[in-house]
């Protein structure tokens, strides 16, 4: 059972527009949406603080965090770094979280296969407690240059909580590292000139013999299964081209304009991560966040390494960048949500989910202070919902 509830004295952000007044939740549904002041006893009263549709992040690497604190340090205990993974979304007001778990290798042995595993293994175990403060959903990040991709993938493709399948390839030399340099730089290995040439051609060769033949299959599957896909690191014209061929509905992170506006031309969203708006630019080098956004090539926020960024991103597009703040709240809320067909959530709307997150802006800083999903906040309410 969840909490009937009236949230009053909010500034309620809308699809369209701004109000103030109150919202009623009952049975884990927004039932009425009442501008002006509201008396209703026991409603509780935000303060003039914004209420925000829950957030909806597509692509997160904040479990792999949890799961390996530090490079090759694995946390004893795999369901405790779910529930802290899932308290830190909830907490930074995501409400709906597509944990991105990648399939493949990219140049340092079976450390992803393994974060995989342990990624699958943690998340089904904590789902089955019940105590999960967010809904855990599914990413499968598929590195199509992996010769085992596939047989990573299949015993998962059917997976119920399967929301996405996103088609990544880092090898030097390729999208994201067509300068090799940049692949140096973002891994910081201290390799030798010929250590980084073996390497290089290594992959380079494993790429040519298997990732076309990878790709094609993945993309198959997935059609099957209309099961949205989202390409990884477009850098080229004939990387969206590909795309629009295969049915792309997602284009996470573009490196470059060009290949956002190709995107946007062809009806394909457009994901940037959150801490590259934030800061004002990426920190491989790529193309920035705002620039996209200042084109009108960004439709959605992904935190990416920063849960905090979804908000701090939303508040930026607004206060810097011009945009409305429904406009800016969309993109980390309905149009993510739209991505991936969650048509039960992503605003604040009669009949829907009670997803809502409470906003203060602290010398100018946008601060979660309280999250609600389908209407129930903390784990004792949390606990009460699962268990009856």
């Amino acid at each position: 059972m969840t909490k009937d509830r009236i949230l009053k004295n909010a500034r309620i952000v809308l699809r369209d527009e701004v109000v103030t007044g109150s919202v009623r939740v009952a049975g884990g549904i927004i039932q009425s949406i009442d501008l002006g002041p509201c008396n209703a006893t026991g409603a509780e009263d935000l303060g003039n603080d914004f209420l925000l549709p829950g957030f909806v992040e597509l692509h997160t690497d904040n479990l792999e965090q949890e799961l390996e604190p530090r490079p090759g340090v694995y946390w004893p205990d795999p369901i405790g770094a779910v529930l802290a993974h899932d308290n830190t979304m909830a907490g930074a007001g995501v409400t709906t979280v597509l944990d991105a778990v990648s399939l493949g290798e990219y140049h340092d042995g079976p450390n992803r296969s393994e974060m995989m595993a342990m990624s699958l293994r943690a998340l089904g175990r904590a789902r089955a407690t019940g105590v999960l403060r967010a809904d855990h959903r599914l990413h499968l990040r598929c590195e199509f240059s992996d010769p085992k991709v596939l047989d990573m993938l299949l015993p998962h493709i059917d997976d119920p909580e399967l929301m996405l399948v996103s088609l990544m390839d880092h090898t030097p030399g390729q999208r994201q590292f067509t300068d090799t340099d940049k692949y140096r730089k973002y891994y910081k290995k201290g390799w030798s000139d010929e250590e980084f040439a073996e390497i290089a051609n290594r992959l380079r060769a494993t790429q040519e013999a298997c990732a076309a033949d990878n790709r094609l299959s993945i993309v198959a599957l997935c059609r099957e299964r209309h099961l949205p896909m989202a390409s990884h690191d477009d850098t080229l014209a004939e990387h969206v081209a590909q795309a629009v061929a295969e049915g792309i509905a997602i284009s996470e992170f573009p490196t470059t304009v060009e290949a956002a506006r190709l995107a946007r031309e062809a009806g394909i969203r457009i994901v940037m991560g959150g801490p590259n708006l934030v800061r004002g630019g990426s920190h491989s080098g790529n193309v920035s966040a705002r620039a996209l956004a200042e084109a009108d090539l960004l439709d959605i926020i992904s935190s990416d390494y920063v849960p905090g960024s979804l908000v701090a991103g939303a508040f930026a597009l607004h206060r810097r960048l011009g945009f409305s703040l429904p406009e800016a709240v969309a993109r980390i809320s309905a149009n993510p949500a739209a991505a991936v067909g969650l048509s039960d959530r992503g605003s604040i709307a009669c009949g829907l989910r009670a997803d809502l997150v409470r906003v203060r802006e602290i010398e100018g800083v946008p601060a979660v202070l309280r999250t609600w999903a389908v209407g129930c906040s903390g784990p004792l309410e949390i606990t009460a919902k699962n268990a009856a």
